[in-house]
């Protein structure tokens, strides 16, 4: 077979060629071991030796001729392939992007976050404290002795005996004032998680939030005590709610009060929300009692103080809505979804 003809041939077979599978069959027919010019390198052995140079010399010069033939044919079709790659992936960019689902803050957090700005902007620090608590901070230093009968108003989880989960965060309180070295003044507050041993139920839980804060200064006053509890009643849950103080006891406190706001729902007329008295319960509060200041390194002669707590928990439940307290704790999407989201 003349090289002449070969070359035609692989002409030929080209010009039929449109992908690169087809190219490869191509290849493998004239350059592959068993391909044809192969085959006539095959031959040289027959030849006598004065043709055997200029036999060999003709076959690599087709060889070439036919790999450059079939490289360019190639790089056409590989740029025909890209080009036509590119056009079925282009992007308009134009079109709107995926709509990913995007988290939303908890209903806890998202108060828990209202009520620290409400004190930071009156300018209270945030303290915290150790979860696994000492019964010294929990009880004692709060003026509630081993065998006082107060102690039987928190059911406590115990670790031993002197140790115990936080039944409120009042200890962070106690250290913090401690560290003072009875040096005041103090002004925090003190958000976290408190365990009790409650049987969980639609209004309790064994784990819940609180945050509690504390003012110790000289002449400090019931009425400084009622003027940042009603401006907080106000910024948490509206203008138009009145505040109302209602005598108590707590062991760390004295006078103690309850703090109830006018309900949202009736406007204090009396509903199923508030129990048909117009009014709702949401923290408790007093003066310092001078036996803590003592304890804590304090002169009462020279100091004194208020502290307040409420249920972080329950004010997202009066805020929202909610009429079951596990609904926080559930991890139901479809509930916490609603809650929080950002535009």
């Amino acid at each position: 077979m003349e090289q002449e003809q070969i070359i035609r041939e692989v002409t030929l077979d080209l010009e039929k060629v449109s992908n690169s599978n087809e190219l490869g069959e191509v290849r493998n027919k004239y350059l592959s071991k068993k391909g044809l010019i192969s085959g006539l390198m095959v031959k040289m052995k027959d030849l006598p030796v004065e043709e055997k140079i200029t036999f060999g010399k003709t076959v690599n010069e087709l060889k070439e001729k036919v790999t450059n033939l079939i490289e360019s044919k190639r790089a056409e079709i590989e740029e025909k392939e890209l080009s036509a790659k590119l056009e079925s992936e282009r992007i308009d960019i134009t079109m709107p992007g995926d709509d990913f689902a995007r988290g939303s803050k908890h209903p806890i957090s998202i108060i828990n976050d209202e009520i620290t700005q409400v004190f930071l902007g009156m300018g209270y620090t945030v303290k915290e404290g150790p979860e696994v608590e000492e019964d010294l901070y929990n009880f004692e230093m709060l003026n509630l002795p081993k065998d006082h009968p107060a102690r039987d108003m928190q059911d406590t989880f115990y670790i031993d005996e002197t140790r115990l989960l936080r039944t409120h965060t009042s200890p962070v309180q106690a250290r913090t004032m401690l560290s003072l070295n009875g040096k005041g003044p103090v002004k925090i507050i003190c958000p976290g998680k408190v365990y009790r041993k409650d049987d969980d139920d639609a209004t309790h839980s064994h784990q819940f939030n609180q945050i509690e804060g504390l003012v110790v200064d000289k002449n400090v006053t019931m009425s400084d005590l009622k003027g940042t509890l009603e401006l907080f009643a106000k910024k948490m849950f509206g203008n138009d709610r009145k505040v109302k103080f209602r005598s108590s006891y707590f062991p760390f406190t004295e006078p103690s009060v309850e703090v109830d706001v006018s309900c949202g729902k009736c406007g204090g007329k009396g509903c199923p929300m508030c129990k048909g008295t117009g009014w709702i319960e949401v923290l408790g509060a007093g003066m310092v009692h001078p036996n803590v200041l003592r304890m804590s390194g304090f002169d009462p002669e020279v100091y004194q103080g208020f502290a307040f707590g409420l249920g972080i928990d329950r004010v997202a439940l009066l805020r929202y809505g909610i009429d079951d307290i596990r609904l926080l704790y559930s991890n139901d999407l479809r509930f916490l979804s609603q809650f929080g989201k950002e535009n």
